[in-house]
């Protein structure tokens, strides 16, 4: 029997639609404070280092997606139907060079602990459908 239940996809935002417009175009862009130089994940329409500087307190800045692994876990019980035919998978949270620790998972490795380690080297991988939004993963670098 085959699973035709869909994923749950990520919603754009206005906040938001730059950065999932850059992936569509496989670049990462991510906000900065203009004042004081600190990259924020995930998008908000205000710098949480000075937020009473509201929207004039950001700017998008596209990054290398440059990452390290900052901590795992394999999948084996799919959190919904959508994922079953996937398990086991890798989620992570990886840092970014510009400091940022963003969520995705990890591809073009075995789900198992010996393929990984955390502090190893990343890069981005672009993961394209017709129906949604470009996801953001990673594989070893």
């Amino acid at each position: 029997m085959t699973n035709t239940t869909s994923k749950p996809q990520p919603v754009s935002q206005p906040e938001s639609d730059r950065y999932w417009a850059g992936l569509k175009n496989e670049e990462i862009w991510l906000q900065r404070s203009t004042t004081t130089g600190e990259f924020q994940f995930y998008p908000r329409n205000f710098s949480i280092s000075e937020p009473e500087n509201g929207s004039e307190g950001i700017e998008w800045v596209k990054v290398s997606g440059q990452a390290e692994l900052f901590t795992y876990a394999i999948v084996h019980a799919a959190p919904h139907m959508g994922f079953v035919g996937e398990v086991p998978y890798i989620t992570a949270l990886v840092r970014l060079q510009e400091g940022v620790i963003i969520p995705t998972n990890i591809v073009g490795v075995d789900p198992e602990p010996e393929a990984l380690c955390i502090g190893m080297l990343l890069k981005p991988v672009y993961e394209h459908s017709d129906v949604s939004q470009t996801l953001l993963k990673f594989t070893p670098a």
